[in-house]
């Protein structure tokens, strides 16, 4: 590792402390009631808005990785950084139009928050994987870290970003117009940050259109595939909506904190699932984790508590978001050395349209339809999981003969 490309590494690994802001805002319950005041819908149809940005992430995802790989990871970063920027300030301005448009504007910032999400993804995993080539597991790592942390403070900070509108609405504009900011001023950063050059700008790529084409999928590259979708329903549902469930149906007023200990699960997740990974097959944890998840969900839901929204924030937050679909990637990559890429690629388009279509659908149910949904979603992930798992040898088999 060159030294000299160690501020570039915390230039990257900003954007994405910017980004477990960006990713999760719209998930807590007292904002989705500042932005329903303002807006005059239902605080669950705000869960819509998360949704476009799965929906910009599908839009982006086909060319955003070529594009890094021909003209740089700069140029993605920037790229990213820009469009981050507009969808974090354009909630801003989308609050103040209120009824005059603001869903709508709301909406299209999200789209282009996904496009940003793509953009970033696309440059900064690789990005420090290069600065740190000695390590590239670890570096990526460290991105999920800088997510988790930032998601972890997010309701203390919401305490201090509140404020009041002349009209007398609940505004948190102040923390939309300040990580906006924030990622403008990174992306100006980057432009003179130093990078290490990559053997990918030099290499000529497939795109995902020609490798599809020349691509035989098997049951179980589908249900890898599937597996990418499942896993995201679980912590995007819980993310986006669980506050909810604990605010209208348990009647916990203030249940932000939540946040916070989905964030330090899967903090502990990313050390203790790196260290059992060492003596534990990674292909184990897919069946283990969503059906840890699966029992939470069903507790959550049945016994309608304080204690057991927190215990199943923890839960889910390590299980289902500490690192679920990360393995599911690896193990893809594995299994699958022919066609890794492609089905790489299909695992995150998977999870994009997970993201989009069931936040879409949960935004016109109630907090306990979308927690039953979330338990029927995260089941099929455990029967999706089992069934890799009894397939895994015969899998190992066929990819060592590859």
């Amino acid at each position: 590792m060159n030294k000299k490309y160690l501020p570039s590494a915390l230039i990257m690994y900003l954007n994405y402390f910017i980004h477990g802001v960006g990713c999760s805002v719209l998930g807590q319950a007292v904002i989705k009631e500042a932005l329903a005041a303002s807006w005059g819908v239902e605080a669950m149809a705000i869960t819509a808005i998360s949704a476009a940005l799965g929906l910009g992430r599908l839009i982006a995802l086909p060319f955003a990785g070529p594009l890094s790989d021909k003209l740089g990871r700069r140029i993605s970063c920037v790229i990213g950084g820009g469009s981050y920027a507009i969808y974090l300030i354009g909630l801003a301005l989308a609050f103040n139009a209120g009824t005059n448009g603001g869903y709508q504007i709301a909406y299209i910032c999200a789209i282009l928050g996904g496009i940003a999400n793509s953009f970033l993804d696309t440059g900064i995993y690789p990005g420090v994987a290069e600065v740190f080539y000695a390590a590239p597991g670890v570096a990526t790592m460290g991105i999920k870290f800088f997510i988790a942390i930032s998601q972890m403070l997010l309701p203390f900070v919401l305490g201090i970003a509140i404020t009041t509108t002349a009209s007398g609405l609940v505004s948190y504009n102040p923390l939309f117009i300040v990580c906006g900011v924030c990622y403008i001023v990174l992306a100006v950063l980057i432009l003179f940050a130093p990078l290490p050059d990559s053997d990918a700008k030099k290499e000529k790529k497939e795109g995902l259109i020609e490798s599809l084409k020349k691509t035989h999928f098997s049951i179980e590259s589908v249900a890898m595939i599937l597996i990418g979708f499942t896993c995201t329903g679980t912590f995007q549902l819980w993310l986006n909506c669980a506050q909810n469930f604990a605010k209208e149906v348990v009647g916990w007023a203030d249940p932000s904190i939540m946040q916070t200990y989905y964030s330090m699960g899967t903090l502990l997740a990313l050390i203790v699932t790196a260290l059992l990974t060492r003596k534990i097959k990674d292909v184990r944890f897919i069946a283990a984790y969503p059906a840890i998840c699966l029992a939470a969900l069903i507790v959550v839901l049945i016994g309608k508590s304080q204690p057991l929204c927190i215990a199943g924030a923890f839960i889910i937050g390590w299980a289902g978001a500490g690192g679920l679909l990360q393995i599911a990637t690896s193990v893809c990559n594995m299994l699958f050395p022919k066609i890794k890429g492609t089905v790489t690629a299909l695992v995150m388009i998977a999870s994009s349209l997970c993201n989009y279509t069931i936040l879409t659908a949960a935004s016109k149910m109630t907090p306990s339809g979308v927690m039953t949904m979330n338990i029927v979603l995260t089941a099929i992930g455990v029967l999706l999981g089992v069934f890799v798992n009894l397939r895994y040898a015969k899998m190992v088999e066929l990819a060592s003969a590859e």
